[in-house]
């Protein structure tokens, strides 16, 4: 299978991301120009770790945010995913050789209630099949008064950048993929996952309504990104 469709599928979603494992990493950094990394910056910045606390990074993919999590505070990250290709990725690389790597689907995560004192979720809710209960399962896990972070492709407000923005997607990004990673067909899906994705406003009232509360988001990128933030109901 080389690419999910956007029924989402849970096998079909796993088995795409494990095809595209290998150059994962460096992918993400040449179609993103960059980006990529202040994304993961502001990420770790709006979780507001604090020493010794436990925070679950879930689609963490290869690891690469749960490492910097490490690296740069005094927290204890918990990387979890579902592509097995995606943690064998990120397990192979020394710099990540610290960071615990646990197999898990959001839908039914393997941790025990309130065990976390914070969650977060980059690029990774619009591949889950069932976001709603995905949001319900992070806010299980999480302690009463817990945070949760969402870092994921949104809508831009300003229209002609936001006409720019999607004729990257809909060209330049596909040829990017084809010569840089390792599946390229996987991209196809990228794009169209992310234009059928919703605005920060709904995003904002799914989160809402399901297990958290005092939700807000910040546009990054002008809105190309939005981190939406919120805290677990007590």
């Amino acid at each position: 299978m080389n690419r999910a469709t956007l029924d989402k599928k849970p096998i079909e979603v796993a088995s795409m991301f494990d095809g595209v494992a290998r150059r994962y990493d460096i992918t993400n950094s040449v179609m993103s120009l960059g980006m990529d990394h202040v994304w993961r910056r502001r990420t770790r910045q709006a979780i507001e770790p604090q020493p010794g606390e436990r925070i679950l990074d879930l689609a963490a993919g290869t690891g690469v945010s749960t490492a910097e999590l490490a690296d740069r505070t005094s927290c204890r990250p918990v990387a979890c995913d579902f592509s097995l290709g995606m943690l064998r990725a990120g397990r192979a690389r020394k710099n990540r050789r610290r960071v615990p790597f646990v197999a898990g689907d959001a839908l039914h995560l393997p941790f025990p209630d309130g065990v976390f004192d914070a969650v977060t979720i980059t690029f990774g809710l619009r591949n889950v099949a069932d976001p709603g209960t995905a949001l319900r399962e992070m806010a299980r896990v999480v302690r009463p008064g817990g945070r949760l972070v969402v870092c994921e492709f949104s809508r831009p407000r300003f229209a002609p950048f936001r006409f720019v923005y999607t004729r990257y997607l809909l060209t330049a990004l596909p040829l990017i993929a084809r010569i840089v990673s390792s599946n390229a067909d996987a991209y196809d899906y990228l794009a169209e996952s992310i234009r059928a994705w919703p605005d920060q406003e709904e995003l904002a009232q799914r989160i809402d309504a399901n297990g958290w509360t005092d939700v807000r988001w910040r546009n990054l990128t002008g809105g190309a990104v939005a981190l939406h933030h919120a805290h677990r109901i007590a």
